[in-house]
């Protein structure tokens, strides 16, 4: 996507039509004329374009560059070069790789004739036509005179090889393709790229052969073209390949074996299994094995396939132009030398070491529980990294409290540790299991800290535990910010100007040297915890206490507020193979936590010089910090200028791992946990291609985009403001071809009553713009609808405009569809409101119609999403990959759909009250389904999860969960039904929807699933078959409410239906909270009933989880409250088996629980909810769904409820089974709150859920339970008492 003023001025590409495979083109534009100390052009390889003819997916007229002077579409236009838009590329790729190249002409407007002249260019010599006619020099003062054959264009020479030479100090002659070398003076031949078909160059092979046979041997170094030509010269030869290769692929160097990215653009190869004697190869394709250069044993002769000095393109081997002058001058002075052996010399890398010792028992720190900075993303890590051992036969142990994570389940690791991650429980488990390794970097900021600690503290060399992957000084460097900035000052990289301190005092002085504003981070910390920006002394005392009282050290940095921010996700392995596999732009400016902000990848602003020059500095410093795995480097852009400043690394897998590793398929976890081994990067397959190797750059041919998820409406006094600390809870990831396809499907993502870039939910401000909050999308909208212009948007916000205008294209045509009713939408317009991602909803408000009516006009018009993989390649190779998304702009589905699949539908984002319990539910839902032969598809869009691991199932759809794509879905793949209550609430929701369309709906029926989420019809069914619950009330106006709650008397509980963790749900106290609170319930529960209950004091709550088979349950867990009724059951600690709970009031439960699940006909998972006050139990609510406690309740009782739910869903013959009483050991779970994160919140518990995750851990009783779960929260016990006595004064008289 970078890089194409580059390409489309190489000579490489004369006569042929390029296809361009990333579907955004032009987003920077076209670059001036500027020129170099050479007076060479900085941006392009030559003075003209050179290619015939461009195809790309969409074309961008709005480019965002600072130095740009037109676009793409107008420089073409100015140089009379056609090219054409609208194709789906990654089809037409497919059909160019298996049919090989196609002969093809674009013509502009509508073909006169239905049979049109395509001229075959590979029947010229293109080597003729681009080619000086005369010689010509190139001379800097001095230097040695080096003839290069030119291969290129009339009157000029590739740019970047020009460079390259020129300021090595050479002076060059430039001579005719077929001039003759014996006339001419030289002390190296230089041979470079062409284009077309070496065979027609016999002239110049003969020529450079001539050269071969001299008894004064000259140097000779060929590139491309001019490799093919050197091997034709020694008589090896030469064949066409299916297609032209224009990409990043793996290079294996011989001898030294490491691997090199390497920019390619060839539709030649040389076959070299009859190299004449004295010849061997130098590189080879590491994924297809094809020659990519030669080498003389003795003589200085070699060449290269790959371009070393490549724009557009990664440069790491542009060191081979030295290594050629070096030997030039050497033969120069009449010395001969080697030149394998100096290019041995200058690849290979010093520090390699001959072997290393393969762990038996590995440890790994897991994350603990869910926190705002540290969610799911780590069970993912932390899984792949389990799978990625147990591959190479080592024993892993994990320590993890959080029971509802994946990785803590049977079947991974072979021990798991329900414990603290604190250096002491760490110790012990060491003793007795005594690891010889250790991971650090799979379980975040906790499993780091307690990793340092331990090292500090000497407790891994006291036991001969070894610290796999990056070494811990590494570790220490990366987090200690005075240490970092030190040594990023070595490789002369610069970090913004900041200074360490350690006291209020010392952040006080530094601020006043670096001047306002500042920035204040905490050292050691995850999520930006204890940061913020600080205008005046005022604001940084204030900022610099919280802060410290964190972190023992604080970096008080120069503020860079405004500018861009961009990642890059490094891999490296213990022999110095390095790349990059992903690189991400944020939407929002620094300032904002990349947690916090919108996040695309790949760039989008960047043009390939900017792109490469991150890439290069993140390549050294990952080196210089001798990284062995994963780590993630982000910088600050200047947006004015190619300035920039590198902000951190993180040498550990983070929340931008998870993210990039489903942004491009490459499974980053799993690749890090294989080079902690001391396995080298090339030996490690590409997971999703299963050919070629993981020593590889993605190409990546969709867009991706991400956007957080804010739960701060359910803390009343906290700030919506968003800043640099996170509060969001969690993230979804969409995937388009478009931007803004992939924008409006991630806002629906994070908010399911959101219908896309909606301008009507929130209004203007312009604070907001300039002072962001968790809506400042919406405000956006609402801005570009009433007419903001474009510049005045940046002013505010410091968005790069590219986005704006992405996002303005949006409202414009909303504003244009809303001008055209239902009646005159025609399909032209109909198809490209869905291109620009509009779903079927949005488009109905639009035009006053239905959702309905919309979808079937479209499915009767031919409107339909096509299906595309990520496949890590754009389509450049053949890959069977499951990793699937929908599209509008395409033409083509990717595969075929033969049916039999069972579909499962996820739990989407993680948010308070739906989080990794849900994800672990569809996972084991999946793998039940596997473990009993039958093919399966997920569904969900949460780039933290593990359901959305390639490997999990047959098919992975990483879409959205709606009415609309779930039936998409459906239609296409025609499974054999759809299991939704593995999900939570979200697939719930569209239950009824879906079964009005007739879909198949696996276990319970939709209408009993309505029947429990409907607050009204459950009430009504309770009443009817006879089962207690507290007095209730449907709301249908505020007057009678008010007479139903003096009635019954205050407290009053007010319940909205369909709705997750509690959401609106409230305690009134009077008739103005009542007031207030229907109104909320009646927002968030638009479509369903609001019902009002009495509210219970001082009662004892009872959560049940069981699995049924048309109503009669087969098994049943019971957990009690410690807390009394009132506390939200995810907010509460819940102890099973129950401890206080008698058998009396057991059989009660018993009884009610069948009664309820025949009445609802229960197939597969139910919740249920009980109150118990003066010997009574009354009924809460029930969910036909699993539920928060079913890891806890399965772990705990050491039985799967998910694994005998999924069985009963699918029809299997299942016996019930007893496990109420357990199997001797008592589980405790507690809620992990965030409040430090939340500045404001009220930490009084209630009926609304504020937990962001949980841990549980087992005793003998439940008081070891507990103590131990509480430690898992991070609560420490005091080391010492401090008692205050008081003494009742006596009045005196």
């Amino acid at each position: 996507m970078v890089g194409y003023p580059e390409s489309l001025t190489d000579p490489s590409y004369h006569a042929q039509i390029l296809v361009l495979t990333y579907p955004l083109i032009g987003n920077y534009g076209i670059p001036d004329d500027e020129q170099d100390e050479h007076n060479l052009p900085l941006w392009f390889e030559s003075d003209r374009i050179w290619a015939a003819g461009l195809v790309v997916g969409e074309v961008c007229d709005t480019p965002s560059h600072w130095r740009q002077v037109k676009t793409l579409s107008q420089w073409m236009q100015d140089s009379g070069v056609p090219g054409i838009c609208g194709i789906d590329t990654r089809e037409l790729t497919k059909k160019i790789r298996e049919k090989g190249t196609i002969l093809g002409r674009i013509v502009p407007g509508v073909p006169t004739s239905p049979t049109l002249t395509i001229q075959d260019p590979n029947t010229r010599n293109l080597v003729a036509e681009v080619s000086v006619k005369s010689t010509r020099e190139e001379t800097p003062p001095g230097g040695l005179i080096i003839t290069r054959i030119s291969t290129d264009l009339c009157g000029g020479l590739w740019y970047n090889q020009l460079r390259c030479l020129l300021t090595l100090g050479v002076r060059l002659e430039v001579v005719p393709w077929n001039h003759d070398l014996s006339c001419v003076e030289y002390d190296g031949l230089f041979i470079s790229n062409g284009p077309g078909d070496p065979a027609m160059c016999s002239a110049l092979i003969d020529n450079i052969h001539k050269v071969t046979q001299l008894d004064k041997k000259k140097p000779i170094f060929g590139i491309c073209l001019g490799h093919q030509l050197l091997a034709s010269a020694i008589g090896c030869t030469t064949y066409k390949m299916n297609f032209v290769i224009l990409c990043i692929l793996p290079c294996t160097h011989h001898g030294t074996e490491r691997c090199f990215m390497t920019s390619q653009n060839h539709g030649y190869a040389v076959d070299v299994t009859n190299l004449p004697s004295g010849w061997t190869a130098l590189f080879t394709n590491t994924n297809d094995k094809t020659n990519e250069g030669i080498i003389h044993t003795s003589l200085p002769y070699f060449s290269v396939q790959f371009h070393p000095e490549h724009t557009a393109g990664p440069q790491d081997l542009e060191c081979l132009f030295s290594v050629f002058l070096n030997i030039v001058n050497e033969y120069k002075s009449g010395r001969s030398v080697s030149v394998q052996y100096i290019l041995h010399q200058q690849l290979e890398f010093t520090a390699r070491t001959t072997s290393q010792h393969k762990p038996r028992k590995v440890l790994i720190l897991g994350s603990g529980g869910l926190s705002i900075g540290q969610a799911g993303e780590f069970d993912y890590s932390g899984s792949q990294a389990i799978k990625a051992l147990k591959e190479e036969n080592i024993q892993t142990v994990l320590i993890n409290p959080n029971i509802a994570t994946v990785q803590t389940s049977r079947g991974l690791a072979d021990k798991v540790y329900f414990l603290p991650l604190t250096p002491e429980y760490v110790e012990q488990v060491i003793i007795s299991e005594r690891p010889d390794g250790v991971l650090l970097t799979f379980g975040g900021q906790t499993a780091l800290n307690c990793g340092v600690h331990l090292q500090r503290s000497g407790v891994f060399d006291k036991y001969n535990v070894k610290i796999l992957g990056t070494p811990i000084q590494s570790i220490i460097e990366t987090e200690d910010r005075k240490l970092f900035a030190e040594r990023i000052q070595e490789i002369g990289e610069n970090v913004a100007p900041s200074a360490a301190v350690y006291s209020v005092q010392e952040a006080l002085e530094a601020a006043e040297k670096l001047g306002y504003p500042v920035m204040a981070r905490a050292a050691f910390s995850l999520g930006g915890l204890g940061s913020g920006f600080a205008n005046n002394k005022e604001e940084l005392r204030c900022l610099a206490q919280q802060a410290l009282a964190h972190s023992r050290q604080l970096i008080i940095d120069k503020s860079l507020k405004g500018w861009k921010e961009v990642e890059y996700e490094v891999v490296r392995d213990a022999y110095d193979n390095c790349i990059t596999v992903c690189n991400m732009e944020n939407v929002d400016p620094l300032g904002i936590h990349t947690g916090e902000s919108i996040v695309v990848a790949p760039s989008q602003t960047l043009t390939n010089r900017e792109y490469n020059q991150l890439r290069k500095t993140a390549v050294n410093v990952i080196r210089h910090f001798g990284v062995v795995g994963e780590c993630n480097i982000q910088y600050a852009c200047s947006p004015t200028s190619e300035q920039f400043y590198i902000i951190e690394v993180n040498a550990r897998l983070s929340r931008s791992s998870a993210l990039a590793s489903k942004a491009t398929g490459y499974p980053l976890a799993y690749v890090a946990a294989k080079l902690s081994l001391g396995i080298p990067l090339p030996e490690i397959k590409n997971s999703v291609t299963g050919s070629t190797t993981a020593c590889f750059e993605p190409s990546l041919d969709y867009c991706v985009v991400k956007i957080p998820r804010w739960d701060l409406s359910k803390f009343t006094r906290v700030s919506t403001k968003i800043g640099s600390s996170m509060k969001s809870v969690g993230e979804v990831m969409a995937i388009g071809r478009k931007f803004e396809e992939a924008f409006q499907k991630a806002l629906r993502m994070m908010d399911e009553k959101v219908i896309g870039f909606d301008p009507y939910v929130k209004a203007i401000s312009d604070e907001v713009l300039e002072m962001p909050t968790d809506k400042r999308m919406f405000v956006l909208a609402a801005a570009l609808k009433e007419g903001y212009t474009i510049d005045r948007l940046y002013e505010l916000t410091k968005i790069d405009r590219w986005f704006l205008q992405k996002m303005k294209n949006i409202i414009d045509y909303q504003l244009m569809l809303e001008s055209v009713g239902q009646l005159k939408l025609s399909h032209d317009q109909l198809l490209k409101a869905k291109q620009l991602g509009f779903s079927d909803k949005q488009i109905a408000s639009f035009v006053k119609s239905t959702e309905l009516f919309i979808r079937k006009k479209r499915e009767e018009t031919g409107i339909v999403p096509i299906v595309k993989q990520i496949d890590t390649v754009a389509a450049e190779w053949p890959a069977s990959t499951n990793y699937l998304y929908l599209t509008y702009n395409g033409s083509a589905h990717d595969l075929t759909f033969p049916g039999g699949h069972m579909m499962v539908i996820g739990s989407g984002v993680y948010r308070i009250g739906s989080s990794v319990e849900f994800d672990w539910c569809a996972v084991g839902c999946l793998r039940e389904l596997r473990n009993l032969g039958r093919k399966t598809i997920m569904v969900n869009y949460n780039p933290e999860t593990v359901s959305t691991d390639y490997d999990m199932c047959h098919r992975l759809y990483f879409e959205e969960i709606s009415f609309e794509v779930v039936m998409d879905i459906y239609n296409i793949e025609n499974p054999e039904g759809i299991i939704l209550c593995m999900g939570g609430q979200l697939p719930n929701n569209i239950a009824m929807d879906l079964h009005r369309q007739q879909a198949r709906i696996l276990g319970t029926s939709p209408e009993s699933v309505d029947g429990a989420e409907n607050r009204f019809k459950f009430s009504r069914m309770l009443d009817r078959i006879g089962i207690s619950q507290p007095r209730w009330k449907e709301l249908t106006n505020l007057k009678s409410a008010i007479s139903f709650c003096e009635e019954v008397g205050y407290p009053c509980l007010v319940r909205p239906s369909y709705v997750l963790s509690g959401a609106a749900m409230n305690v009134a106290h009077s008739p103005q909270d009542l007031e207030t609170y229907l109104k909320s319930a009646s927002d968030v529960s638009k479509e369903h009933p609001v019902v009002i209950s009495k509210f219970l004091l001082e009662a004892k709550e009872i959560d049940v989880d069981a699995v049924a088979y048309d109503g009669v349950i087969l098994c049943l867990a019971v957990s009690e409250h410690v807390e009394n009724a009132g506390v939200h059951s995810g907010d509460a600690t819940l102890v099973t088996p129950p401890q206080d709970i008698n058998a009396q009031t057991l059989s009660k439960i018993m009884t009610i629980s069948r009664a309820i699940a025949g009445a609802l006909e229960v197939t597969g998972p139910f919740n249920m909810q009980l109150i118990a006050k003066d010997n009574e139990l009354k009924v809460i609510e029930c969910n036909v769904r699993v539920s928060r406690s079913f890891p806890f309740v399965s772990k705990t009782l050491d039985y799967d409820f998910v694994a005998m739910a999924t069985r009963v869903i699918i029809g299997e013959k299942v016996e019930p089974v007893d496990v109420l009483l357990g199997c001797g050991k008592v589980g405790v779970k507690v809620p992990q709150f965030s409040f430090s994160r939340l500045a404001g919140a009220d930490v009084m518990l209630g009926v609304e859920m504020a937990s962001t995750g949980e841990v549980a851990c087992f005793g003998e009783n439940r008081h070891e339970a507990y103590l131990k779960a509480m430690m898992s929260t991070g609560f420490q016990i005091p080391k010492k008492a401090n008692f205050t006595l008081h003494r009742k004064l006596q009045a005196q008289e």
